[in-house]
């Protein structure tokens, strides 16, 4: 299953009629000569000065399959024919300019730096929502390295106008951090589909003895290795990937793209025979994010996480500290952080194993203490996927609706430490800077739920564009010590 949009990048430059036509035509073609080192990108041959000529280029980028679009003003641009454009594109828009510095400033000055700013008061006049970079001004180079960072933007934000997410729950007993308002989720464009735990076991059942099982068990013990202590439980494994997968294909109607949001405890294991966490780090491999104890807005912040970074991504819990024994041997004076900068994240066995060290199946060990403690090997609890996470950049992030159905947002850049953690699970010991600081004035005092998506990259800038974009009045980081949070005492 495909599960996220292939964007096709167009462009459409515009001229106003009392600049030279020809001057935003060079610098077009210098954009294209620059974007090729990024990848491929559908150039308009017609240049927009008129109404008609928007309605003429925008179908012409339609026709050839673009789906996300670059308006450039190569000179101060007509400030009507261009923000008409964005109407009559269906699909994701981002606005530049080109800067001067490539002619002289007689015939060669566009001033395309004054043009943007009638360009964005004719968007607001025209209630029209388009991406403007941060900086919208620059060289061949800095236009092609501006759109080529607005693509993992309009991948995400065209996967979500195409999403369902579908829920098997409700979420578990005493576990309100996990409620989810479903209007918001509306108010994204996106679908969602509710379904009973009982649901999922008829359809389980339904499974049994589906001739695709030996195959999927095949793919299973593979990726394991001939070491896997419970090869056992794969029969019932294959048959519970199946079930997902062939409800995400029969489920998704008029939506291309699914998440899924699965009860995992208590009553499933008793039911199922095994946990799923081995099947969600698969289908979340695949593409197809699965999140823990039906975390509606995990499922949609891992969904959002696939789209910006194109990877395998992973919901952990912000768990424990790190032990200042494990920090005072591995950590202290090979890395330039605090104690309180680390935490470990966890979860029982959700995450992919090409993420993970040492992958291996294992098994549920706090279920295991009250599911079956008088068993000596464990039978229902197996089917977690488990191992110490890999080194490397991360983004902690989480798009959350609070009780009230606002939503509000935060992004976090760190990494994992190559250290071991000592302990069971999917895990890894994390560092984000002054995550002390965070943790106390966003993550408690914002209310947000213990469950925090991880993309394997420094996406932030990329996620909190998205999340600006979309209107997320409440989006946070985690802030220098240089700029305290409204809520943080000063004299500490």
């Amino acid at each position: 299953m495909q599960n996220i949009p292939n964007v096709k990048m167009g462009r459409i430059s515009v001229s106003r009629s009392c600049f030279p036509v020809a001057l935003s035509q060079r610098r077009r073609e210098a954009v294209a000569a620059a974007y090729a080192q990024h990848g491929e990108i559908y150039a308009c041959p017609i240049t927009v000065e008129t109404q008609t000529d928007a309605q003429k280029a925008v179908a012409d980028v339609k026709e050839n399959g673009v789906n996300a679009l670059c308006v450039f003003l190569g000179n101060f641009g007509p400030e009507t024919p261009e923000t008409m454009i964005a109407q009559f594109f269906d699909g994701p828009v981002m606005y530049v300019a080109a800067a001067e510095g490539d002619g002289d400033l007689f015939d060669g000055r566009g001033d395309a730096y004054c043009g943007m700013l009638n360009c964005s008061y004719n968007l607001g006049l025209r209630n029209i929502k388009a991406f403007i970079p941060e900086y919208p001004v620059g060289t061949a180079e800095e236009v092609a390295g501006m759109i080529a960072e607005f693509v993992p933007v309009a991948t995400a934000l065209l996967g979500l106008r195409d999403l369902k997410i579908i829920t098997f729950g409700p979420r578990p007993d005493d576990f309100l951090a996990c409620n989810a308002p479903v209007k918001p989720l509306y108010n994204l464009g996106v679908e969602i589909e509710e379904n009973s735990e009982l649901d999922l076991l008829v359809a389980y059942r339904a499974h049994a003895n589906d001739p695709r099982i030996p195959s999927v068990m095949a793919d299973m013990a593979a990726e394991l290795g001939e070491n896997n202590k419970y090869h056992g439980v794969l029969p019932r494994l294959a048959q519970y990937e199946l079930t997902l997968l062939d409800w995400a294909e029969e489920h998704k109607g008029a939506r291309r793209y699914v998440a899924i949001a699965g009860k995992c405890w208590p009553a499933f294991q008793t039911e199922f025979g095994f946990v799923p966490c081995y099947v969600n780090s698969r289908l979340t491999a695949k593409g197809i994010p699965v999140s823990c104890e039906v975390d509606v807005y995990g499922a949609l912040s891992e969904y959002i996480g696939i789209c910006v970074t194109g990877k395998p991504v992973t919901l952990l819990d912000i768990n424990n500290s790190v032990p200042a024994a494990i920090y005072n041997e591995d950590i202290a004076g090979r890395y330039d952080i605090r104690l309180n900068e680390t935490f470990m994240g966890f979860h029982c066995g959700n995450t992919a194993s090409c993420l993970l060290k040492n992958a291996h199946m294992g098994y549920q060990l706090i279920m295991k203490r009250q599911l079956e403690p008088q068993l000596a090997e464990p039978d229902i609890t197996r089917g977690t996927m488990e191992g110490d996470i890999k080194p490397g950049d991360i983004t902690f992030f989480r798009l959350q609706s609070n009780a009230a159905g606002e939503l509000k947002a935060y992004v976090a850049q760190g990494e994992v430490l190559d250290v071991p953690t000592r302990s069971f699970g999917s895990i890894g010991i994390f560092s984000i800077p002054e995550m002390n600081r965070f943790y106390r004035h966003v993550l408690i005092e914002k209310q947000y739920p213990h469950h925090g998506a991880v993309a394997f990259a420094h996406c932030g800038k990329a996620l909190y564009a998205l999340f600006n974009f979309l209107g997320i009045a409440d989006l946070s980081y985690n802030q220098p010590k240089s700029l305290p949070y409204p809520t943080e005492n000063p004299f500490c």
